[in-house]
């Protein structure tokens, strides 16, 4: 009987068959969704027999929450990298929240909308959620702390300033599965003036002419 997966690969080390793996389920996860990631679908994705992918991932449910952890923690490199690259900490906020508003981030707001849903009922999941949201706090506070040690930004308390934004970025991002046409501008411009009043800067600090 013959099989439509291909016995020709590429031998790759466990280590990058692994990434290999969880990229691609990471892909699934943010274009449709956490629930539609199985063994079978990512071996099919990768051109591999279903064994291959449950010889690194037992059970779904380790994948689920690596795939979901993998992309969480990609955007979050992608948005609000560590590594500032020379900007200081008003311009590195600026480019945060001019990468983070409007369409492009919905793929993203989806993907936490439907891990929180289904880490009620998926405890490894769970954990991944609370370890994400830990650090993209974490993140943020840094850079608010040290926007308040250069002088840049004024507030008592950075932990919560930086609670207080992406409750806003989070209230947004529960609508990114309803409301996606026809979204005012003033609406994706709130977790940035919402940052301006709560660190003391004038109106526009965020939001005019954020660097790409």
């Amino acid at each position: 009987m013959s099989s439509s997966v291909s016995h020709k690969r590429i031998r790759r080390s466990p280590a990058a068959r692994r990434a290999e793996i969880v990229a691609a389920a990471s892909t699934v996860a943010l274009t449709e969704g956490l629930e539609c990631i199985t063994l079978r679908r990512i071996a099919d994705e990768l051109g591999v027999r279903p064994g291959l992918i449950s010889h690194y991932f037992p059970a779904v449910e380790d994948l689920v929450a690596e795939a979901y952890g993998d992309a969480a923690g990609s955007e979050l490199d992608s948005l609000l990298p560590a590594d500032r690259a020379g900007a200081t900490p008003t311009q590195h906020l600026a480019r945060f929240f001019a990468r983070a508003a409007g369409e492009a981030y919905d793929d993203i707001s989806r993907l936490w909308l439907n891990a929180r849903h289904l880490s009620r009922y998926r405890p490894l999941l769970r954990d991944r959620v609370v370890a994400q949201e830990a650090a993209w706090r974490g993140r943020l506070e840094g850079v608010i702390r040290e926007g308040v040690e250069r002088g840049e930004f004024r507030t008592d308390d950075a932990l919560a300033t930086a609670v207080q934004i992406l409750v806003v970025i989070d209230g947004l991002g529960a609508h990114a599965n309803t409301a996606t046409e026809g979204r005012p501008p003033e609406l994706a411009r709130m977790p940035a003036l919402t940052a301006e009043h709560g660190l003391g800067l004038p109106p526009g600090s965020l939001t005019d002419a954020a660097p790409n």
